[in-house]
């Protein structure tokens, strides 16, 4: 079986230009998008073609945005008007709704003017648009013999106030973004644990990442039984946890974790999924793919600090030898719990996970996983979910999701939740039997992992992780969300530890 190469950045130009283009500046088919500000629609006039334009409008509703039509020498035009004061999620989307029918049209080169009055709103909207541009030249992996039809766009120019755009940033983090949502869409015999961990194994090398690989033997030694109960039934000896270390040059601080739940294949164990519900579940490895997509951003970032980012690798199979409920294992830091439910087993790859990640005494821990049911039926599919063992992190939380654009709302960490999960033959529960907000009590569980002196985020992005047609920036119903926002999160706690 050959297995896809990893993905590389889309080839694409960027070249910014501070002077108002004239009109015979474009060569023809040449796509065009023109950045109006939405409080001083008059400022069209000072555009390359205003009297063409101001006849064009005429014809659409006065609300109509963005609008699209075909411009002076063939050019397809997209015009967008702009709030001053644009940022995050809706940068994203009006940047995908202006790229995408341009790239429809096979554009080979994007010219870009902003005629907004500030500088910051166009540096804005020119990230979106770059990081739009490279999510659409993405193509996910096809296993398939035919021939894909490759994206056209080569070019995209700036005019107009951008010399503050950066595009580092939207590089990045797209090449992150790109990497998390090609091992997801990857099907399951494509991506098995010890598949993986050889792709992230070659991703390291090329990096200079340490590497280091908890196998299944080590973690017997260890005492992992959280995570070793879930591959009791597994075929292949593959699973373990991989740590990445990304150690800057003259770093000496503790590292910031990361941490992602990477389970393979989930069948459910002893708690079988049935009908259609096991249907994409190779996918369940996507918090694991969005922690790697995050340390590649921060290392293409070159982020300051050092960052340790642990993957939990494991299938979750049916068999003679799988585990089943009531029994009790004994997690790697001595807390006895008893099983539930078996099809909740990625709190358990991710108990041992945190434990182990904690030994290393982090400077704080981030961690991603597709995770609860529970999370969709309270934000839908728009947002992630997110629970905190600081309580005065929770507006920065928000704040961070909505500068970024990849948008996260927190829930509550009380204890009392606790005295749900009390067991009558172990420390505690695994889950709750039943009842509602299992997202909460997935974390409370996955809290008793996570030494107290360590801040922790845990995103719980089964809300978040695909969503039909697109979302923001993201043309693809999935999404491998979560690399902006863990960027922006460790970029601050960064700043505020210094």
């Amino acid at each position: 079986m050959m297995k896809p190469e990893l993905p590389k950045l889309p080839a694409l130009k960027l070249d910014v230009d501070n002077r108002m283009p004239a009109s015979w500046d474009f060569d023809i088919g040449v796509s065009l998008v023109l950045l109006v500000p939405e409080e001083e629609r008059s400022a069209l006039s000072k555009s390359p073609w205003a009297d063409f334009l101001k006849l064009r409008l005429a014809d659409f509703p006065t609300d109509s945005n963005p609008i699209l039509i075909s411009g002076p020498k063939g050019t397809r035009a997209a015009i967008a008007f702009v709030q001053e004061d644009v940022s995050g999620f809706k940068a994203l989307s009006q940047a995908r709704k202006l790229i995408t029918p341009l790239m429809a049209e096979r554009s080979k080169k994007i010219n870009v003017i902003s005629l907004l009055g500030k500088a910051n709103a166009a540096c804005v909207m020119a990230d979106a648009l770059v990081a739009a541009a490279y999510a659409a030249l993405f193509q996910l992996p096809k296993i398939s013999g035919e021939v894909t039809d490759k994206p056209h766009l080569a070019v995209m120019s700036f005019f107009g106030e951008f010399e503050a755009a950066d595009f580092r940033y939207a590089k990045a983090t797209a090449e992150g973004n790109n990497l998390a949502r090609w091992l997801t869409q990857l099907p399951g015999n494509y991506l098995t644990p010890g598949i993986y961990r050889h792709y992230t194994e070659e991703l390291a090398k090329t990096e200079g990442w340490e590497v280091e690989f908890y196998d299944l033997d080590q973690l017997e030694q260890l005492k992992a039984g959280a995570f070793l109960s879930v591959v009791e039934a597994s075929p292949v000896r593959d699973a373990g946890i991989l740590r990445l270390r990304y150690r800057p040059q003259g770093a000496e601080e503790q590292p910031f974790a990361l941490i992602g739940k990477g389970i393979c294949f989930d069948t459910g164990g002893s708690n079988l999924k049935v009908g259609g519900s096991m249907l994409g579940m190779h996918g369940d490895m996507q918090g694991s793919a969005v922690a790697l997509g995050t340390l590649l951003a921060l290392t293409r970032l070159k982020f300051s600090q050092p960052v340790d980012c642990w993957l939990a690798l494991a299938e979750n199979h049916i068999g003679p030898k799988a585990v089943k409920c009531n029994d009790v294992v004994t997690a790697l830091n001595g807390t006895t719990i008893e099983l539930i439910n078996t099809d909740a087993e990625g709190r358990m790859v991710l108990a041992d996970t945190l434990a182990l990640a904690c030994r290393e005494k982090p400077r704080a821990i981030l961690d991603y996983a597709t995770l609860t049911g529970a999370v969709v039926s309270a934000l839908g599919q728009r947002m992630a979910g997110a629970i905190t063992n600081r309580r005065q992190w929770v507006e920065p939380i928000i704040q961070a999701g909505e500068h970024c654009g990849e948008r996260i709302w927190p829930f509550p960490y009380e204890d009392d939740y606790d005295e749900d999960l009390k067991s009558d033959v172990a420390d505690t529960l695994q889950c709750r039997t039943t009842g509602a907000g299992d997202h909460i009590y997935a974390a409370r569980f996955l809290g008793k992992f996570v030494d107290k002196n360590v801040g922790w985020v845990h995103v719980d992005m089964a809300s978040s992780g695909t969503h039909k047609g697109g979302l923001a920036h993201i043309p693809t119903d999935l999404q491998g969300f979560g690399v902006r926002f863990g960027v922006e999160w460790f970029s601050r706690i960064a700043q505020e530890s210094r």
